[in-house]
């Protein structure tokens, strides 16, 4: 008798760390799923960017490099981390705060072409922003001053 209830004690264990196992496996795999990672214009450039999954790209919007089409809701603009530029188109309104020359971050995915399609675009949300990978790309390249999250000069 004490042998039955100690096989039925092992088989419940064996079947509780069973249902654990499955359970992280799939909160795992939903967390790698929805992980976007973040890369420079310099990163893409070089190759280092998926092909085929989405990422986030950031840096600074170039300066005239902002262009409209049809009706305004279509836009095409350039990121720079004043090393290597990407081309970045977006269809949808766009964040009040983007503007050229500041700090923004697109999500999307590269086209065969190397141009990036966006699907969501944000722009930094006051001076002081900017996301820690972005402004240490900058801060490589050189930028200093808000455009970048540091200290005004």
């Amino acid at each position: 008798m004490a042998m039955k209830s100690r096989y039925r004690r092992l088989i419940w264990i064996a079947l509780a760390l069973g249902a654990l196992g499955i359970a992280t496996a799939l909160v795992l795999n939903a967390f790698k799923s929805n992980l976007v990672f973040f890369f420079t214009p310099s990163q893409v450039v070089n190759g280092e960017a998926p092909k085929s999954k989405q990422f986030r790209i950031g840096g600074l919007v170039e300066e005239g490099s902002v262009k409209r089409d049809g009706g305004g809701t279509t836009v095409q603009f350039r990121i720079t981390d004043l090393h290597n530029v990407v081309a970045v188109s977006y269809v949808g309104i766009l964040p009040d705060l983007f503007k050229e020359g500041k700090g923004a971050v697109a999500q999307g995915s590269l086209l065969a072409d190397g141009t990036f399609q966006a699907s969501n675009v944000l722009a930094k949300h006051d001076e002081n922003y900017m996301p820690p990978e972005a402004a240490e790309a900058l801060k490589r390249g050189g930028q200093t001053g808000p455009a970048m999250g540091g200290a005004k000069p």
